[in-house]
């Protein structure tokens, strides 16, 4: 190369377009003149200048050597190892290739680089690919032949590198045909043209010979191939035969297998029956136990019964009879009403009736004041002592109506103290049965502590979480209050359930799924508006730090309480305050602690008689006790309290019989004061009608105007007066018997009130017995129901055993002696058509059946027969002859074996140069 010439090359060999294949750094090791160098190439063309020999040409050379050329076709050396530089043992030549794009070359091994790696010693060369990272990846010559190939680089093509004498023949061109024929052959073109015309011609030269030598062989052919088809017949023949004979002494043994088989299923079914004997004996066993079990409960449940039925009879009795009293009483009240409108419309009657003949009376005398007169001084005198003695009955009239309206004033206070005095009793009454119902109820808490905090609503509840227990992650804890007690004695007990009353009937689970399951265990059991928490289990219990407590030295709710279980604390503490909630003794201490002494951490006050007080901001509330809610679940003993409430109740009990007696006393002076009444009455209506003939006298004399009057009219108006007096009297008596009638009404419709409020209270009182006695008729129906259902299941398993499972085993036994006979006999005669070990030789026994092998056997024998009729000729003349014949066309069939492969080889080779 001249001094100052300029070689210049593109770093993709391929194209010039940057991406995948582009050389990006190129390093030489004691390659030819250089003994370390590394050139960093740029996207697209790169110059490399220099003077001659400073090594412009051993790059390209590099590049070539690295890419797969020899050393010949470099033009430079005649081996590899002449590149090593003088004085050196190797050399090393590094390209790097950017491996980016859609043309990179397995970019998931290799990453976005390809380093290739070419080193070369005295006695060997190695190539190494190496990925993006220095690893080494391959160092096998086909995957940089695939390199190679996939990016289309081919170092020894002088398109691809051009040395300097191939650059200087083809710029010595002198014309451009000539330039042509050196890219024809350059590009190798002309070579592959004259490889294809050669190869033409070797392949129309062998399709002549192969058909030539395909007519001449033709007819031995198909003679070959008919005694070939004939020798194969033959062999099938014989071997059917053979399988014949096999499948003859097959037979023979199957018939022993097949009782091996029917004695091994025998063993296998004997064993399984003889299993069910235990089982079937279990479940005999169970049953047995359940039945004892279920008798002693049905038993218990009787006894409980009819207990309950004595209770329950007494109180059906007293119901009936409480009703029979209702009854009679309405109806007695019933039939003074009607007696009462009866007298009533009577009355009435004769009102008018009297009031007719006073009007005639009044006509009459009017009539006589007309025609008689009377002289003046007589009725003057007469005037006088008549209204004398009209204002002696009209006093003696203003007397009596003072002093009955005195008797009617006292007659309603007598009647006002009587029905406050039947309240009170009513009273008495209700609270005796309220006593006695929660009486009832601590002896079935002393029974079972349980139901003190929810009844049997929260035993139906346990029992259906006790059927479900396997579904809870953690088993739920409650009801709470039967996992607390108390510290000190019972004396906090009332106050303790004013505060957290509520809290005492819930129930704490660990997550949300297990309270969905409670509440489906609730709503089984009937139980409504259960309380649930959900806590985590885990938590240890809190420990509370003493400046978040209440600085005082009342205790708390939590100071007073005890539960060995640390989440019931926990809950209480979290969701019912209890560290904050101070128990005081009175009214004035809890005013003092709650509103005065500005407690801090301080939420509500209670003190013993249940007065709950806090203050939020300036509001300060203060709440009574809460009488309807129950106090003395938490007791430590129920005995205290139940004779403590027997007391109260024989008190209440006293205190009605007191009042009874009380109302009896008042009815009594109540009867005593209604009877001086009606005489009253009677004696007012006497001195009224009194007064009231005088008044009519005094009017008639006043009227008279003549001394004389006609007898007929004195004598009517006498006998007017007589009914009239007589008409009074009776109008007065039925009045009396109206107010008896009233007094009657009043005492009717009090005893059927106090029949009813005594109907109601029996029936609260007696409600929970019935149910009570229901609940447990239902559960010993169902007791009774479940007795019945486990001794038809005892009945039907020890049927099952006596009639089913000991027959069978017997059965199969004696089949098994039967089976053992059959198969001594089967194989006394199996061994003698051939021994056991040659079945074995033969493969053993595959499994068929006798029946399956002989079907077979007959199959084979038919086929045996039919084509052992076909050919005459013995297998051994036919295989003969097949030999005969195939030894004729031995050298045509070679020669055209050898053209074969000739064309295959040429149709290869023009297939590779296309």
């Amino acid at each position: 190369m001249a001094s100052g010439s300029r070689v210049y090359s593109d770093s993709t060999f391929a194209s010039q377009r940057s991406g995948a294949a582009t050389i990006t750094r190129i390093r030489l090791e004691n390659f030819m003149c250089h003994s370390s160098l590394q050139i960093e190439l740029g996207e697209w063309v790169n110059f490399i200048t220099g003077q001659n020999g400073s090594g412009k040409s051993a790059i390209l050379t590099a590049l070539c050597i690295a890419f797969g050329c020899r050393a010949k076709g470099t033009q430079r050396a005649a081996t590899l190892k002449d590149f090593i530089k003088t004085g050196c043992s190797y050399a090393v030549v590094q390209v790097e290739l950017k491996n980016q794009g859609e043309d990179a070359f397995k970019p998931e091994i290799y990453g976005d680089s390809i380093t290739i790696e070419r080193r070369i010693t005295e006695s060997t060369t190695s190539t190494v690919l190496k990925d993006h990272q220095g690893k080494k990846i391959a160092s096998r010559k086909q995957e940089r032949y695939e390199l190679t190939d996939h990016f289309n680089i081919d170092v020894e093509n002088p398109c691809v590198i051009m040395s300097q004498d191939k650059s200087r023949e083809f710029l010595h061109s002198g014309n451009d045909k000539d330039k042509f024929k050196f890219f024809f052959k350059a590009t190798l073109l002309q070579q592959v043209s004259d490889l294809l015309r050669s190869i033409y011609d070797h392949l129309n030269n062998a399709d002549a010979v192969v058909v030539e030598l395909e007519t001449s062989i033709k007819p031995i052919q198909l003679e070959l191939s008919e005694l070939q088809r004939k020798i194969k017949n033959m062999e099938h023949v014989e071997e059917i035969s053979q399988q014949v004979q096999q499948l003859k002494k097959k037979l023979a043994w199957s018939w022993v297998y097949d009782v091996d088989r029917q004695l091994e299923e025998q063993n296998v079914k004997i064993g399984k029956l003889k299993d069910r004997i235990p089982a079937c004996q279990a479940k005999i066993d169970f049953k047995q136990r359940t039945l004892e079990k279920l008798r002693d409960r049905f038993m218990e449940k009787k006894a409980q019964i009819a207990v309950m039925v004595e209770k329950t009879s007494e109180v059906k009795r007293r119901k009936d009879e409480l009703n029979h009293s209702i009854s009679l009483a309405s109806k007695e009240k019933h039939e003074l009403v009607n007696e009462h409108d009866r007298k009533t419309n009577y009355i009435k009657k004769q009102v008018n009736r009297l009031r007719f003949l006073e009007q005639q009376v009044q006509d009459i005398h009017e009539q006589d004041a007309k025609n008689t007169q009377a002289e003046a001084s007589e009725i003057k005198e007469k005037l006088k002592e008549l209204k004398n003695e009209v204002d002696a009955a009209n006093l003696i009239l203003t007397r009596l109506k003072e002093e009955e309206s005195a008797l009617s004033e006292n007659r309603y206070k007598g009647m006002s103290e009587i029905k406050k005095i039947a309240d009170e009793i009513e009273d008495y009454e209700k609270k005796y049965n309220e006593i006695r119902s929660y009486i009832l109820e601590l002896q079935q808490h002393q029974t079972n502590k349980v139901t003190a905090f929810g009844g049997e609503r929260v035993i139906n509840l346990l029992r259906a979480i006790e059927r479900h227990h396997h579904r809870f992650k953690r088993p739920p804890i409650g009801p709470i209050g039967a996992h607390v007690t108390m510290v000190n004695g019972d004396m906090w007990g009332p106050a303790v359930e004013q505060a957290i009353g509520r809290l005492l009937n819930a129930f704490i689970v660990t997550d949300h799924k297990d309270s969905l399951l409670l509440r489906g265990c609730a709503k089984e059991a009937n139980y409504n508006n259960l309380q649930i928490f959900i806590y985590d289990f885990s938590r240890p219990r809190l420990n509370l730090p003493h400046h978040m407590l209440p600085q005082t030295n009342h205790p708390t709710i939590l100071s007073v309480l005890h539960s060995d279980n640390p989440t019931v604390i926990n809950v209480l503490v979290d969701m019912g305050n209890v560290e904050r909630q101070v128990l005081v003794r009175d009214y004035d201490a809890g005013k003092a602690v709650a509103f005065e002494q500005r407690i801090s951490n301080l939420k509500e006050v209670f003190t013993l008689d249940g007065h709950r007080m806090f203050s939020r901001g300036s509001v300060q509330t203060i709440l009574p006790l809460n009488k309807k809610m129950r106090t003395g679940r938490l007791c430590s003993s129920y005995d205290e309290k139940i004779k403590d409430l027997e007391k109260d109740a024989l008190n209440v009990r006293e205190e009605a019989q007191r009042c009874r007696k009380r109302k009896r006393d008042s009815e009594e002076r109540l009867k005593d004061l209604e009877h001086h009444l009606h005489s009253v009455k009677r004696k007012c209506t006497t001195a009224d009608r009194t007064l009231m003939a005088l008044g009519l006298e005094l009017r008639d004399a006043e009227s008279v105007s003549v001394p004389e009057a006609s007898s007929s009219s004195a004598s009517t108006v006498y006998e007017l007066c007589q009914e009239i007096s007589k008409i009074q009297d009776e109008i007065q008596e039925k009045e009396n018997l109206l107010e008896k009638l009233r007094v009657s009404i009043n005492e009717a419709e009090a005893k059927v009130k106090d029949l009813k409020l005594l109907f109601a209270s029996l029936c609260e009182s007696a409600k929970e017995e019935i149910n009570a006695f229901e609940e447990s008729e239902k559960e010993l129906m169902e007791i009774e129901k479940d007795l019945q259902s486990s001794e038809a299941e005892k009945t039907h398993y020890e049927t099952i055993m006596n009639n089913k499972v000991i027959p069978e085993i017997k059965e199969a036994e004696a089949q098994h002696q039967e089976l053992e006979l059959h198969r001594k006999e089967s194989c006394r005669k199996a061994s003698i058509i051939c021994p056991e070990s040659e079945i074995e030789a033969l493969g053993g026994w595959d499994g068929s059946t006798p029946e399956q092998i002989s079907a077979h056997l007959n199959k084979l024998n038919y086929r045996l027969q039919q084509e052992s009729q076909q050919y005459s000729e013995s297998i051994d003349d036919l295989k003969m002859m097949y030999e005969k014949k195939e030894r004729l066309p031995e050298c045509p069939r070679l020669a055209m074996e050898q053209v074969s492969k000739e064309c295959n080889f040429f149709e290869a080779a023009v297939d590779l140069a296309i």
